[in-house]
């Protein structure tokens, strides 16, 4: 965990400042990744029967760790989606000046879970109505996308919005956008399987735990055994 870690901020009140005081010591003991190393090529199409959906909604960290609990999901890779310039690195998305967000790439079985279901999980587990911001993240590279593949799950997207908004699960408006697909490069390999392989690190333990531990509640009936 390099010192780029610390832009994953804890905020509000003293409970705050011992964790990100957590953070600072977790900070100095593990080494930084070096800043070159490369992100892996753009993913390419799902295998045959399978299909892709992309989401950003705040740290990928976070967004792997709870789709590929659902039955169906055969592979999540966090990455970076809805910018341009070739192979973008952590270190410049996370300056928010790429026009990338924190994103997942996920390959699902449509016979087994459906686009829907996929959007239900994506707009009630992690908070849609907060305009480039996600809990403790902030920044255009933690903003709400909905990046559709092909006109079908464009009118999903638009149509899984209005009913979240229908059903008044969150008190303020939806702030997600829903946005063709470009592009997408699977972020460097120490970000992968980040949450299982490093559940202790003050982030993981205090942030994301929580909300694993509520969609694991609200989703129970839909998750791997």
């Amino acid at each position: 965990m390099g010192t780029s870690y610390s832009r994953k901020r804890l905020v509000g009140g003293s409970f705050a400042l011992m964790l990100l005081a957590l953070c600072a010591f977790a900070v100095m003991r593990l080494p930084a990744p070096a800043l070159a190393e490369p992100t892996q090529a753009e993913t390419g199409p799902p295998p045959a029967g399978k299909q892709v959906a992309t989401f950003a909604a705040g740290c990928f960290w976070s967004m792997e760790a709870i789709f590929k609990q659902l039955r169906g999901v055969e592979r999540v890779d966090p990455g970076y989606a809805g910018g341009t310039m070739p192979h973008p690195s952590y270190e410049q998305v996370e300056t928010g000046q790429t026009g990338y967000a924190e994103s997942v790439n996920i390959i699902y079985d449509p016979k087994v879970i459906s686009y829907k279901q996929l959007l239900r999980v994506l707009l009630t587990v992690r908070d849609p109505t907060t305009l480039n911001r996600q809990g403790p993240d902030e920044g255009t590279n933690y903003r709400s996308v909905i990046f559709y593949h092909n006109a079908e799950q464009k009118v999903e997207a638009e149509q899984a919005i209005q009913q979240i908004t229908a059903e008044h699960i969150w008190a303020d408006p939806i702030v997600t956008k829903v946005q063709p697909f470009t592009t997408f490069w699977r972020a460097e390999d120490y970000h992968l399987n980040y949450y299982a392989l490093h559940p202790n690190q003050p982030y993981c333990a205090y942030v994301i735990a929580p909300e694993i531990a509520r969609f694991r509640q609200m989703y129970r009936s839909e998750l791997k055994q």
